[in-house]
């Protein structure tokens, strides 16, 4: 291959935000939101559960059948696994939501990755290449930065 030969290649790009008042309080807003959601869908699955265990209860000429008893259980249990995954979902949102006030002003946080191509041609530095991150502070790109 030539030295002029080039491949085009993606890759990661971390951003970076700064902690500001407004930053804070959407990050607090949008995991307040969040928890609010899980509890909606915590109290939904109670009801839904209670609905179904009711309907197969009520479809059987006799409920004390093991048959009906093991399709109770089976939906009981299936709303309790679903349960624990909403409840371990919501207490990471509020452990989040904790990080998130004890953050202090002007600290620097990952906020997430976005990708970009770039090319790469004989001679680059591919690890230079691909540690890119980009600072923000509210939104407004302040520095991109080779890692």
């Amino acid at each position: 291959m030539t030295e002029d030969f080039s491949i085009t290649i993606k890759r990661s790009i971390a951003i970076r935000a700064v902690v500001t008042p407004s930053w804070k309080d959407e990050a607090e807003k949008e995991l307040s939101n969040a928890i609010s959601t899980t509890d909606q869908q915590l109290a939904q699955l109670e009801q839904d559960g209670q609905q179904v265990v009711a309907d197969v209860r009520s479809q059987s000429a006799n409920p004390l059948d093991p048959r009906v008893q093991d399709q109770v259980a089976q939906v009981q249990q299936q709303v309790a696994a679903k349960r624990a995954e909403l409840e371990e979902q919501k207490r990471n949102l509020l452990q989040q939501q904790a990080q998130v006030r004890d953050l202090e002003m002007e600290q620097i946080v990952e906020q997430g990755q976005i990708e970009s191509f770039c090319d790469l041609k004989v001679g680059d530095n591919l690890v230079e290449k691909m540690q890119l991150s980009v600072l923000v502070r509210d939104g407004i790109v302040e520095a991109i930065n080779q890692d």
